[in-house]
């Protein structure tokens, strides 16, 4: 798509973000018609039945609420993640809009919410939000955008493909990590970038290892970086890579999860040690103790008006604190060479703070107006990623259609093509085998196994007795079986139970034989065919996902079930070959696929799949089990 103006694109983007907001409103209209029905969880967009375990005051004024199963328990598997917003309501109070927050936490049995106010009452649910904060700040940053002038307004117009992406003579580096020979050429490519440069790293390829070297290279020659990926994960993968590199890194927002060696780097706890910041916590403590009090206030006459005046002091205690406390984080950004953060920038806490470069990970994940808030700040941009493993992610079907799924780092390789990226070449996960159909498909069969993982192999990890013979990849085809999808009850997902059932005796038998539960990943496309698989497979350790919660992740093992088999050969959103591309390069030493060819094979991309896996011989079916009963 080509835009003329500048505003042409701001107007398109808007309205492309408005089909967004609705589209997120009706499905969570449809939850609660769920709900109604009694399958509120089931629909992965709730958690019911919390009490609060904990809290604690943390940085501008946050509080930090711990939850947990009010009966006990872990808690259901779903939509609600780290980084998730989502609405705190009170049970007991039909029609209560709740309070907005973040989830910025989760474990198997406690979920930590960030909220601005006191939840006041006992019996809680937690409820997924449309997410207004990142679609206003993203439209903010279009507007940002309109006004950028002199290097940045070149930036900006590279950025929409009016003006050539410009590229200088650098020295040559010395690297300070160990890298290949397309790791270094990226690396001396994206420093000779004068306004836009795209690493392309596949799967396994050490993207972001590559992305640490030229933050720091960056850091070497004086230069000040913003670092930013779409989800916290990744934030904090990049955070991990970096902090041994460049002394000064500093991580804003919602961390993930950050190791203890980790934690001096997050704003919050630098703020915390800051010499300054003792008043401040003294006068949170007494914020603690006043909310504290409020929440065991009896119910009475007076009842109301006494919670109400210790809720106002807390109020007022909470301004002076926040306002002491801004001038301490003002001083602790302006001191930090690299500041790691995802692309749903905090204004507030950035202000006008200005970056030579911003590097944006995962970017091939990224909404175009996701881009705009670190275009703002940066002279020169990168972005890192694989346009060929997951999109953007869209709830407005006619959105996606339009063109809002496609990322900027695409369109940009459409239009500049070689000229403006370098792709990583040499991977460090899987075996050649599990590699290949993917390399040959995706990535022009430019990528080689590194020797380390070229031919390893299940059998040689330790404890593990499956026979060194087993094959390392296998496709296991149902075609004639009858083991049919269907749609989950009292919902719409897909399923398929005998699929399901196979991939369960599978993992089974890998654990039987020494693989640890966390070593093996359970894959399915759909979210109903992951909650069956839950229920057939309630094992401590063991992960069972729909693609999207594995991208960027890697296991020994893998088992995926393609469940689509039907008399029609419709193959639904199998169709976005990217989601499987994700799926088969998880693997490092062992995977297998099961599907219906009979149903895939229809589609040029499962057939040439089949193809792949007959052509080394590891074709199986399901009839050779002697179970198939139709």
């Amino acid at each position: 798509m080509h835009w003329n103006t500048f505003n042409e694109y701001v107007e398109q983007q808007s309205r492309w973000l408005e089909m967004e907001g609705e589209a997120e409103r009706e499905r969570l209209a449809a939850k609660r018609a769920m709900e109604r029905a009694g399958s509120a969880e089931e629909s992965g967009m709730a958690i019911l039945g919390l009490s609060i375990a904990d809290y604690r005051t943390g940085l501008a004024g946050r509080i930090l609420v711990d939850l947990v199963k009010r009966h006990g328990g872990p808690l259901p598997p779903g939509r609600i993640k780290v980084g998730t917003p989502v609405v705190l309501v009170d049970e007991q109070l039909a029609g209560d809009a709740g309070i907005a927050g973040v989830v910025s936490r989760r474990q198997s049995h406690e979920i930590q919410v960030v909220v601005e106010q006191w939840p006041d009452g006992r019996h809680f649910r937690l409820d997924v939000s449309p997410d207004e904060t990142t679609r206003r700040r993203q439209l903010t940053a279009l507007q940002m955008a309109r006004q950028l002038e002199g290097r940045r307004g070149r930036l900006r117009d590279t950025l929409m493909g009016w003006r050539e992406p410009r590229f200088e003579e650098v020295s040559p580096l010395e690297f300070r990590l160990q890298l290949n020979a397309s790791q270094r050429e990226a690396v001396q490519f994206a420093m000779a970038a004068r306004d836009v440069a795209i690493l392309h790293g596949p799967p396994g390829t050490g993207k972001t290892t590559t992305l640490a070297e030229l933050i720091y290279q960056t850091v070497l020659t004086g230069g000040r970086v913003l670092a930013c990926a779409p989800s916290n994960t990744a934030v904090d993968n990049l955070l991990e890579r970096i902090v041994d590199l460049v002394p000064d890194v500093l991580r804003v927002g919602h961390p993930a999860r950050v190791f203890p060696s980790l934690r001096g780097h997050t704003l919050d706890e630098q703020v915390e040690a800051d010499p300054n910041s003792k008043i401040v916590r003294d006068m949170w403590r007494e914020i603690d103790q006043l909310m504290h009090a409020a929440s065991k206030v009896r119910r009475g006459r007076d009842a109301n008006h006494r919670r109400g005046e210790l809720y106002a002091e807390a109020g007022r205690l909470r301004r002076q604190a926040r306002a002491l406390e801004r001038s301490t984080v003002r001083s602790i950004i302006r001191s930090a060479s690299v500041i790691c953060t995802t692309t749903t920038i905090d204004d507030e806490l950035l202000g006008n703070e200005q970056f030579d470069l911003a590097v944006i990970d995962e970017a091939g994940q990224c909404v175009e107006p996701a881009i705009w808030a670190a275009v703002a700040r940066a002279d020169r941009i990168v972005f890192a990623g694989d346009h060929c493993q997951l999109p953007p992610t869209v709830v407005s079907v006619e959105a996606a259609r339009e063109g809002f799924a496609r990322s900027m780092m695409e369109r940009l390789l459409e239009q500049f093509g070689e000229t403006i990226y370098r792709r990583l070449k040499v991977q460090y996960r899987m075996h050649e085998q599990i590699m290949g159909f993917s390399n040959r498909r995706f990535y022009d069969d430019a990528l080689e196994a590194h020797p380390s993982v070229r031919h390893h192999r299940l059998h040689q990890l330790e404890a593990v007795t499956v026979d060194e013979s087993e094959p390392v990849v296998e496709f296991w085809d149902t075609a004639g079986a009858g083991w049919y999808e269907e749609v989950e009850p009292d919902g719409l997902s897909k399923r398929n139970v005998r699929e399901a059932e196979w991939v369960a005796a599978e993992a089974r038998r890998l654990m039987e034989h020494g693989v640890q539960p966390p070593q093996i990943a359970v894959i399915a496309p759909y979210a109903a065919q992951a909650r069956i698989l839950r229920e057939m497979l309630p094992v401590a350790g063991l992960e069972i996902d729909t693609v999207d919660g594995f991208q960027g992740r890697e296991k020994e093992a893998v088992l995926l079930s393609l469940v689509r088999s039907n008399e029609v050969a419709q193959v639904g959103f199998l169709a976005d070959t990217r989601r499987i591309n994700v799926a088969l390069t998880r693997a490092r030493r062992f995977l297998r696929v099961i599907g219906d060819s009979a149903t895939l094979a229809h589609h040029p991309f499962y057939h040439d799949l089949i193809d792949y896996f007959d052509s080394l011989g590891v074709v199986r079916s399901v009839w050779e089990l002697g179970t198939v009963h139709g």
